[in-house]
């Protein structure tokens, strides 16, 4: 169920373009602010605008960064870009799934790491890369990977 804020924010957006259903990105994307992630939500979403809760998760699921299941308390973006991957992503992705005991698209059983393969972080130039929340680590290698985990455990 919708809180009264989320509600209010949704329907300020809806208010914005001429087809309720052209705001459902926006929809989704307020409720995971809140929440982390989109679940149930999604069939009082849909209500909102006027959509079914298929058509939704299909936009929801089509989205990268629309999750529909819970995260961890931070995000490892890890590159897979082609500059990324001659450059050793392969072997660190390898490493950092082992290190946090999960594989690509998981979260850690201590809750505090999801492990997310991008297509690009724009960091070419400084392969491999890897991000996480909001901050960019690039020149990765294993040691480089370790030091960097250690300011998030």
């Amino acid at each position: 169920m919708l809180t009264d804020k989320e509600r209010n924010e949704i329907m300020a957006e809806i208010g914005r373009y001429p087809n309720k259903r052209a705001a459902c990105v926006s929809a989704l994307k307020i409720v995971q602010r809140y929440r982390g992630w989109v679940s149930d939500e999604i069939r009082d979403i849909a209500d909102l605008l006027e959509m079914s809760e298929d058509e939704l998760d299909g936009v929801a699921t089509f989205f990268s960064h629309i999750y529909t299941k819970p995260l961890g308390k931070h995000l490892i973006f890890i590159c897979d870009s082609i500059s990324c991957w001659v450059t050793g992503y392969d072997e660190l992705r390898e490493h950092l799934a082992d290190r946090l005991g999960i594989r690509p698209g998981e979260t850690s059983a201590d809750g505090q790491f999801t492990l997310i393969p991008i297509a690009c972080l724009g960091n070419c130039d400084k392969a491999p890369a890897m991000m996480i929340d909001e901050t960019l680590y690039a020149g990765l290698d294993r040691e480089k990977i370790d030091e960097v985990l250690k300011k998030y455990e």
